[in-house]
Formats: structure tokens, C-alpha cells, sequence
């Protein structure tokens, strides 16, 4: 399975999901193509050190968009890289429909959150705002919402008493860490139905 893993920031899921590949934990998988909106991004440091496929395309003037010629840039170049899945690993840009038509129930992203609470940016902090016990983290298909896409799997993470964001924030990354790469094995091993909202893992 050819994966294409597009990134805005520290790279730290994509990391996750390269060690696993390099470990072998991970069978079966490719990484085809490392994408940054960000020309700098950390995660194209890590795609460079693994030794990956990456490149910075430039995306609209607009910071929460991809859409217009960027978008069909991206697709074009997800193409080339005969990309089964694109897998969204801190992409800070809204996925368009043109993109969702290339690529259909084909496009993965993980939220930092039990969604569907929590959508959008810093989950971790609303979490802590609104007091909840537990929150945790989610992997998803992706469609044209903010994080309402059918869910594939949770990991869940208490809060504690004396979290802070950063904290609370680090113990959640340290779940999304694992709960990706066995996504993406679920994914290589055929063992993800999907029908409607409805996603079941196929035991094979």
C-alpha cells in the first residue's frame, strides 16, 4: 500500500508512522510522497532523514483552505506518486471536494480528541476548559466537514488533575503515535469496511 502523507508542522505522527515502516512494525506499507504546505515544515526534516519522497507545494493565500490550482497541484502530484491512501498527519488546511472526488474514502487524518467532541484546533485546551475526565484521540476518514468524517478507531487518554495543555497534550500524542500505524496496517491488510457512517475492522 502506497501512502502519501501530507504535513503542516513538527512531523511528529509521520515520524511515528516512518520508524514503524523502518521497524518493520509496519508491513507491507510505502511511503510514496511527504507533502508540506509549510516550506520549512519539521516534517520535511523527518521525511528527509527517512529518506522519503517529500516536497513543499504552496497552497492558497487563504490559511485554513486548499482549493483553486494548489489543490489540483497537490492532487496531481499525490497522482504521480501512484498514492493509495493520503494520510492527513497535522495538515492544517480543510480538504476540498475535488480532492475527496481524486480520492475517494481514500483520505485518513488523526484528531486529538474522542470526536465528534472537540472539533477544530487546540482540542487538547477545549478539552481542559470544559472539564472532561477522559479525552483522547481519533482516526478518521475525511470528508467535506471539520473532523466529522466516519471514525475508524479511538484511543482514549484520562485527564488528570494536575494537566496542563502541554501535558495533556504530550500524553495524547504519545496514543496517536500508535493508534496511526495500526490504522495504516488495518488499511494495507484490506480489513477496513466502510458503509455509510459505519466503520467495522474485518478479522482476517
Amino acid at each position: 500500500m502506497r501512502i502519501a502523507v501530507l504535513g503542516s508542522g513538527s512531523g511528529t505522527n509521520f515520524a511515528a508512522i516512518a520508524r514503524a515502516v523502518a521497524s518493520g512494525q509496519l508491513c507491507n506499507v510505502d511511503i510514496a510522497l511527504v507533502v508540506s504546505d509549510v516550506e520549512h515544515a519539521g516534517i520535511l526534516n523527518h521525511a528527509r532523514a527517512f529518506g522519503c519522497p517529500c516536497a513543499h507545494i504552496p497552497a492558497s493565500n487563504f490559511k485554513t483552505k486548499l482549493e483553486g490550482p494548489p489543490e489540483q497541484a497537490y492532487i496531481d502530484a499525490l497522482r504521480a506518486a501512484r498514492a493509495d491512501y493520503v494520510v492527513l498527519a497535522g495538515f492544517m488546511r480543510m480538504i476540498k471536494r475535488a480532492m475527496l472526488s481524486a480520492f475517494p474514502q481514500r483520505i485518513i487524518n488523526i484528531h486529538p480528541s474522542l470526536l465528534p467532541a472537540f472539533p477544530g484546533i487546540h482540542s487538547w485546551e477545549q478539552a481542559l476548559s470544559y472539564g472532561v475526565k477522559i479525552t483522547g484521540c481519533t482516526v478518521h476518514f475525511v470528508d467535506d466537514g471539520m473532523d466529522s468524517g466516519p471514525i475508524i478507531a479511538q484511543a482514549a487518554v484520562p485527564v488528570l488533575d494536575n494537566d496542563t495543555p502541554a501535558s495533556l497534550h504530550a500524553r495524547i500524542q504519545e496514543q496517536e503515535h500508535l493508534l496511526y500505524p495500526r490504522v495504516l496496517q488495518w488499511l494495507a491488510d484490506g480489513r477496513v469496511r466502510i458503509q455509510g457512517r459505519r466503520v467495522t475492522i474485518a478479522n482476517i
